[in-house]
């Protein structure tokens, strides 16, 4: 499917913008740029990386393998990819030049209205098999939809109590919270689960699914505690997260009896890759767990190098840690190529420093101590690794498709020369 090798390129292709988009930034803080303007930047990163990357890549993959052959080859797939990367080129040009202003609303707004179809698509399309991934995959679309309520509440929030109200802010973390633990994580772990040949255990993935659908609904109540002060809040929050703990440890009970087959057939950068996005998945889980204690609560968003660096391993570690595995399980990238070997490794590489340094940094500043000596300085060297890993990921998979292309065009020369030399034995 060739459109499929394109749609793949354009997703990298949004990653890297707005990787270099997190770049700028860093190097900002550093060298001033006086024509661009940070928040924009700051817009222009987040969307791009949320509906650029991840939603467009998590895209491919569902089609890709929930979506019978039939189905996915008919033409309304492509269009509405075409479509949708459309609306993402707009928020990348208009996000750095004006910020939440007009140009860049129309284009979210596309975004969100053509999620809206793709739901509608997959919904109508997807094998009804009733298996443990599939049942991930309806909830997570679920989730999606229910996130855009906290955008379209923002418009009456900003013309009937401002943007500084606590009705605009819960809205804004209404949308962000269902978009990640609920829309990418199910949606990712839909995918990770297809991986799976054989049989899961239906007891224990009904548990896990019920008590994750549960801890996502509850956990909501943490980011509305910051702008609402309410007690009650704090112990649903903490009922959340001990039931999303629970939740985990029925998905390591699940795959337990699994993971060895699993691992046996897979190529050593796949296994890191898979390990790295697992390590990530219990480590944010942990993170939450600590929210328990409130004053850990109170400054989880006061600091908001814990912010970036909570964010960051959601979409970096986790998100993108399980897609890269699903793509090179699949060999939608080459592991075998070296310059995805050097280019994955540089990636990760960037993006465990910087996390070491966000989290280092941000609890220097729990305990009122000075910054890290070189903290930006080193920072912004780590940064480029993400980039620089991505820029090879990418041409990896240029060689990919240009070694698949060879091989095509040897065989079609062999066959010709098959049939003229059956042509002159006649």
């Amino acid at each position: 499917m060739n459109s499929q090798k394109a749609w793949i390129l354009s997703c990298f292709f949004n990653f890297l913008i707005a990787c270099v988009f997190g770049l700028l930034m860093r190097f900002m803080y550093l060298f001033p740029i006086d024509f661009l303007n940070y928040s924009y930047l700051l817009h222009a990163h987040s969307h791009v990386a949320m509906l650029g990357w991840v939603y467009m890549i998590v895209y491919v993959l569902v089609v890709h393998f929930f979506i019978p052959k039939e189905k996915r080859k008919k033409p309304i797939y492509n269009r509405l990819f075409w479509l949708t990367e459309f609306s993402v080129i707009g928020m990348m040009i208009a996000f750095p030049i004006q910020g939440y202003a007009l140009f860049s609303i129309i284009f979210s707004t596309m975004h969100i209205l053509l999620s809206y179809v793709f739901c509608r698509l997959v919904w109508k399309h997807c094998s009804k098999d009733k298996s443990p991934s599939q049942r991930l995959l309806l909830v997570s679309i679920l989730f999606m939809i229910l996130s855009t309520c906290g955008v379209w509440c923002l418009g009456p929030a900003v013309s009937t109590l401002g943007k500084q109200s606590a009705f605009y802010q819960i809205a804004i973390q209404f949308f962000l919270h269902f978009q990640f633990n609920g829309w990418f994580i199910f949606a990712i772990l839909a995918l990770f689960l297809k991986q799976f040949q054989n049989k899961i255990d239906e007891v224990k993935f009904k548990k896990f699914y019920f008590l994750m659908i549960i801890s996502t609904l509850l956990t909501l109540t943490f980011p509305i505690r910051w702008f609402v002060e309410n007690v009650i809040l704090s112990y649903i929050n903490i009922f959340g997260v001990l039931i999303q703990l629970l939740a985990f440890v029925y998905f390591f009970r699940m795959l337990k009896p699994q993971i060895n087959h699993f691992k046996s057939s897979l190529h050593q950068t796949t296994k890191i890759v898979y390990g790295l996005a697992l390590c990530s998945l219990f480590l944010k889980v942990g993170i939450q767990l600590l929210t328990i204690f409130p004053n850990l609560a109170e400054v989880s968003h006061q600091i908001r190098n814990f912010v970036i660096g909570f964010i960051h391993l959601t979409t970096l570690g986790i998100i993108s840690g399980f897609l890269f595995g699903i793509l090179l399980q699949n060999k939608m990238l080459s592991a075998d190529s070296k310059t995805l070997k050097i280019g994955m490794k540089c990636f990760i590489l960037g993006y465990i420093s910087t996390e070491i340094l966000l989290f280092l940094q941000g609890w220097f500043l729990f305990f009122g101590e000075e910054s890290i000596p070189g903290y930006f300085q080193s920072i912004l060297i780590f940064s480029i690794l993400l980039v620089l890993g991505l820029i090879l990921i990418m041409l990896s998979r240029i060689n990919l498709k240009f070694h698949n292309l060879e091989k095509k065009l040897k065989i079609k020369k062999s066959q010709r020369n098959d049939i003229s030399i059956e042509k002159e034995i006649v």
